[in-house]
């Protein structure tokens, strides 16, 4: 389960990054999704509205999934997100939970990628 469920939250990120938000929660999320994104209240309705909006403010925006990890039914993604190519971007961790192969509840950290940085081996 945990291949279709990494498949699934891989699938989403993607859908939802390039402004198909509507598809991504239509085939990939499940009835009571809660997330824990403070700047939105808790409904699926609410991260929604927030992810289409942010989608017609950066029609060029650019998503790498760098790496995931999955145990039983949790998936964690560590990505970059760029509004635009040219954005230095930040790196974003996903933990979705799944029940029955559909996302049922996400959590979101970010954190922006500085322009300096006197760790050596960098964020990604």
């Amino acid at each position: 389960m945990s291949d279709t469920n990494t498949t699934a939250a891989i699938s989403f990120l993607k859908l939802a990054s390039s402004g198909k938000v509507e598809e991504a929660y239509s085939r990939f999320v499940g009835n009571g999704f809660c997330h824990h994104n403070p700047f939105f209240e808790g409904s699926a309705e609410s991260l929604q509205a927030g992810m289409e909006e942010n989608a017609r403010q950066n029609p060029n925006k650019v998503f790498t999934i760098l790496r995931t990890v999955s145990e039983g039914d949790f998936v964690v993604t560590h990505s970059r997100v760029q509004q635009n190519p040219d954005h230095r971007g930040a790196v974003v961790v996903h933990i979705f939970r799944f029940e029955n192969g559909r996302i049922v509840e996400l959590w979101d950290v970010g954190q922006p990628i500085p322009e300096t940085s006197p760790n050596q081996n960098g964020m990604i």
